[in-house]
């Protein structure tokens, strides 16, 4: 199942970098989970890695991809947040740099439709 990343208000500016809604998105099969926000960010992780997920009440101002030590937010809007932490780390990319996720906050359109799918 395919859960399109949310984009509004100054999110969809981001455009002009090529970040776009049809790039972004969090794919969820039996088997694994992969976010990806275009060319700026990737992760993915067998789904069994998904050790807690929830609706973020976090308000945030940024847009696109910010992270450090483990913690991502990866958003084109403030609403429809999610939480997910994973255990163990997800490997994932931001460009070309690897790196790992244990914290990951994502804007989605229909955050309680895949918080119901992922179980």
């Amino acid at each position: 199942m395919r859960f399109p990343i949310r984009f509004s208000g100054p999110g969809r500016a981001m455009v002009i970098l090529g970040l776009t809604r049809r790039a972004s998105a969090v794919d969820l099969t039996d088997e694994a989970i992969a976010v990806r926000m275009a060319w700026a960010f990737r992760a993915s992780a067998p789904r069994t890695a998904v050790a807690s997920a929830a609706r973020s009440r976090r308000f945030v101002l940024d847009r696109g991809v910010h992270g450090w030590f483990g913690r991502w937010l990866v958003n084109g809007s403030g609403k429809g947040l999610v939480r997910l932490d994973m255990r163990p780390a997800a490997r994932g990319r931001v460009g070309p740099v690897p790196i790992r996720v244990r914290v990951l906050w994502v804007s989605l359109e229909d955050p309680d439709g895949f918080l119901a799918a992922l179980g």
